[in-house]
């Protein structure tokens, strides 16, 4: 059995990576010269990048990949609530069913997990 632990280092890791393309994002439509070193939003989103990869790195380390990896999908579930409330975006239901997929996918492979 996988150690609690290691999921909350995964959640945790989904969270702030999530945060990583928001800033890109944010930073991109900023982008007017060739020197992106100056454009704040841009190294944050990459720092969020490297914040949430530094916090996957212990989980992996005695995680199952096969159960750990799978959670990592719930990031695209995080960049979609997390853009329609930073740069207001707009989702329909067809995006709402997508991520409810996801959502559920990941579910089902707790659930497996759970029973091995």
């Amino acid at each position: 059995m996988i150690e609690l632990w290691r999921i909350g280092l995964c959640f945790a890791s989904i969270v702030v990576g999530s945060f990583g393309p928001i800033y890109l994002k944010r930073g991109s439509a900023k982008l007017t010269s060739i020197m992106p070193w100056k454009n704040w939003e841009l190294i944050a989103g990459c720092m969020f990048y490297v914040v949430g990869v530094s916090l996957f790195i212990p989980a992996l380390k005695g995680g199952q990949l096969s159960l750990l990896y799978p959670i990592l999908s719930l990031s695209y579930a995080w960049v979609c609530f997390l853009s329609t409330k930073f740069l207001g975006e707009k989702m329909n239901r067809f995006k709402w069913m997508g991520v409810s997929l996801i959502v559920a996918g990941v579910a089902l492979i707790g659930i497996g997990n759970s029973g091995a």
